[in-house]
């Protein structure tokens, strides 16, 4: 199953402080003359590897460690958890709606960016206090977890949960204006590399590590024990130290001065409706057809993979082989994905390989229909696992490429953030009752459902393929 921290979760973005900072640049710098242009000497390899081991680029390996880890945590394992306590598939469908915290976060980013932390931001700075602060939620947060059991004390439980992913998308906010303002332009790619990679380690160890800490806890023991889920999630929150001592360890980066605060009106007017605005004015009656393909093109593997743990836990895979296939092979398989998907689309064109995404993630369902007939097998769970995420991989760099595109430079943060939650919205709106279809009809008929419902995709991409894309559409 392809992993929440990619196009799920969190898209690989630029974030509105990054882009905001350069529309300003463009807006009040002239026109070089070629007496100002400086023409900057290339780095040696050895010099552009070095950059990879200063403190800016280590530290940021532990912080996309730490922003990585609760993700999964609320979103993926937990479900399997849930199930393995014989919670029904319909509660944990509609639990899922956790996750819309990751799409709502823009409308509390100005003020995690403006506002300051009593006490906290007077000793750390403006960007490290609210760093701080939501690791602090987090850790709150999977403590929480780790001292119930959603057999006793769901409602609770679920109030934890939410407490991780808000805190979590606070990082998330936080991290994106600390990396921005840590590093000079020509290093901030070495920087999104070495975070990239702390997430996804973290995402391996929030999914197989969690998962495998709970088996060496349970043993021989069968069926559920709950004392398993309690260390392994108490492991977890201890896990977060890893981010909170690296913010304590850290300098507070120089932050750009801020312009003074306007009244809500015209906060309102300027971060959302000149942008929206402006995409309508472009597109006209098209933008209908556009936003409704960026709301419903991932739509068929949302909507399934919420209930892909509850399946493998029904199926009778043990923690150590979901952990093994889904969450480590399956990690490298969607990177692979991701490589191969990129690599077509500067070959053959966006909208080819974001058609050719859409037809693999919609088949690839119909793989797991096929694989609910087989019961336990963990061959057919590497087959199917390794198609589903190498479609899925592909899909995703072809759609977070092809909405880079439809965007305005002058916007393009706040119009990103505006799409990122979109194609977010609806599929994990409909995914909350995924539960409810197949406690109602069985895992097959709901995998083919699911692939049924990536089809009329295609027909926006083909409509959409005759939209002039940029900001001059």
């Amino acid at each position: 199953m392809v992993a929440p921290g990619d196009w799920r979760g969190q898209p690989i973005m630029p974030s509105a402080s990054e882009n905001q900072t350069m529309t300003e640049s463009s807006q009040t710098s002239t026109s070089p003359t070629s007496a100002d242009v400086v023409i900057k000497p290339k780095r040696s390899w050895s010099q552009a590897f070095k950059v990879y081991a200063q403190p800016t680029s280590l530290r940021m390996l532990a912080l996309g460690f730490s922003a990585g880890l609760p993700l999964l945590l609320v979103l993926g394992t937990l479900s399997f958890w849930l199930r393995e306590a014989d919670i029904d598939r319909t509660t944990i469908g509609f639990l899922s709606w956790v996750g819309l915290a990751y799409a709502f976060k823009w409308v509390w980013s100005p003020l995690v960016d403006r506002l300051p932390l009593p006490g906290l931001t007077r000793m750390l700075g403006r960007r490290r206090s609210w760093l701080l602060f939501s690791q602090l939620l987090i850790v709150a947060g999977l403590l929480g977890m780790s001292f119930m059991d959603p057999k006793q004390s769901l409602q609770p439980l679920v109030w934890c949960a939410v407490l991780v992913a808000f805190g979590s998308a606070t990082q998330d906010i936080a991290l994106d204006a600390y990396r921005i303002e840590s590093a000079k332009l020509d290093d901030q790619a070495a920087l999104a590399a070495t975070y990239q990679t702390g997430y996804r380690l973290a995402m391996i160890w929030a999914g197989a590590g969690v998962l495998w800490v709970a088996a060496q806890v349970q043993g021989d023991v069968q069926g559920y024990m709950v004392q398993a889920w309690h260390v392994a999630y108490t492991a977890m929150a201890a896990s977060m130290l890893v981010g909170m001592v690296t913010v304590l360890l850290s300098p507070e980066p120089e932050t750009r001065p801020m312009a003074p605060a306007r009244n809500a009106a015209e906060w309102i007017k300027g971060a959302l409706i000149a942008p929206f605005a402006d995409f309508i004015g472009r597109y006209r009656w098209q933008a209908l057809l556009l936003l409704a393909l960026i709301g419903l093109y991932r739509v068929s593997d949302v909507v399934m993979g919420i209930m892909a743990n509850p399946f493998y836990v029904d199926m009778g895979y043990t923690k150590e082989e979901v952990a093994a296939v889904t969450k480590v092979f399956g990690v490298i398989m969607t990177l692979l994905g991701g490589f191969v998907g990129g690599t077509m689309a500067v070959r053959w064109g966006v909208m080819r390989v974001l058609m050719l995404g859409a037809v693999l993630s919609a088949g690839t369902n119909m793989l797991f229909a096929w694989l609910a007939t087989r019961g336990h097998d963990v061959s057919a769970l590497v087959w199917v696992v390794s198609a589903d995420n190498l479609a899925g991989g592909i899909a995703s760099a072809a759609f977070i490429a092809y909405l880079s595109g439809l965007t305005n430079v002058q916007y393009s943060a706040t119009q990103y953030a505006l799409f990122s939650s979109m194609m977010l919205l609806a599929p994990k709106w409909l995914a909350g009752f995924s539960g409810v279809f197949v406690d109602a009809y069985g895992y097959e008929a709901f995998f083919h459902t699911t692939a049924l419902m990536g089809f009329p995709v295609l027909l926006l991409i083909f409509l959409a393929s005759r939209v002039k894309m940029g900001s001059d559409a």
